[in-house]
């Protein structure tokens, strides 16, 4: 009885946010199904996409948190991302069901065409071919990121995190970790700060 209820009180906080009821587990499972069979070149500008534009899972700047939370552990951001919005809706079985989905079809897809660039991979056109994929990956990669600042300027704080963390990684090439080590509990304090 208090699952019903629970379920109840989430499908009425979910409408009233805007978003569609909670997935079931085999809506996560096909929902990741589908987006590892189409993201070739990357995963996340299309994850975003799916989870926030179409499925409307969850809100934007609830998917740029729970992001940023991905991003930092360590594992594939997609896949830490599948796993995690499948615990928020369903749990254990829901996280199963988002990873499974996520890798069960790509994997299939990859075997298939490593076996097929074995041999052809002195071919020049699978050379150009490459070229031209990796191309309308670094694409993909600048429209998810602009997709993803958007909600962020909102959040002063968010921002100058952000910018930190950009300068530190991308201009002054420091590593990740000691960088996530710093900014982290630095914006912690700081949205605990302005929160109040």
């Amino acid at each position: 009885m208090d699952k019903i209820a629970d379920n109840m009180d989430q499908n009425l906080s979910a409408a009233e946010a805007g978003l569609a009821p909670p997935p079931t587990v085999s809506e996560i499972f096909s929902g990741f199904l589908g987006l590892g069979l189409i993201s070739f070149g990357g995963a996340l500008p299309l994850a975003r996409r799916a989870i926030v534009e179409q499925r409307r899972w969850l809100s934007a700047s609830d998917f740029t948190d729970l992001l940023g939370l991905c991003q930092f552990l360590p594992g594939g951001n997609v896949i830490n991302l599948s796993v995690a919005i499948g615990m928020r809706f369903r749990g254990l079985p829901g996280a199963l069901a988002g990873i499974l989905g996520l890798i069960a079809g790509p994997s299939l897809v990859v075997i298939g065409l490593g076996v097929l660039y074995e041999h052809t991979q002195n071919d020049p056109h699978i050379r150009h071919l490459f070229a031209g994929l990796a191309a309308a990956a670094a694409g993909l990669l600048i429209s998810m990121a602009v997709k993803i600042v958007l909600p962020l300027w909102r959040k002063p704080v968010a921002t100058i995190i952000a910018l930190l963390g950009f300068v530190a990684i991308a201009l002054l090439r420091f590593p990740l970790l000691p960088t996530m080590l710093v900014l982290t509990p630095l914006s912690i304090y700081l949205a605990s700060r302005t929160a109040r």
